[in-house]
């Protein structure tokens, strides 16, 4: 069955093994991309609302400036797990190293 649909679409058996690997790999690498990417964010979020609550009980009359500029931190650190989110999409849907194969 194997073999009959790597014929089908064209692939020697050798290219078939290379072209499961290349998944394989994709799909262990975007996993590992945000695994990684998301507990750095993760854990500079918790650090900046603790420090901005912390600044709020202080100082309870710059609470709306510390909130804007908290919102600004959260959304600039966040920005780092949608950008590795992205790469763990681009190697699972739309493969660069699959076009090699052709």
């Amino acid at each position: 069955m194997h073999r009959y649909i790597l014929n089908y679409f064209g692939f020697s058996k050798m290219e078939g093994e290379i072209l499961a690997t290349i998944y394989t790999v994709s799909i262990f690498s975007a996993a590992f991309c945000m695994c990684v990417g998301s507990i750095g964010p993760a854990i500079g979020e918790g650090m900046a609302a603790s420090s901005a609550l912390s600044a709020m009980a202080q100082q309870p009359d710059e609470a709306g400036n510390i909130s804007r500029t908290l919102f600004i931190s959260m959304a600039m650190i966040e920005s780092t797990a949608i950008y590795c989110f992205v790469v763990a999409m681009i190697l699972l849907f739309a493969n660069p190293f699959i076009s090699l194969m052709n």
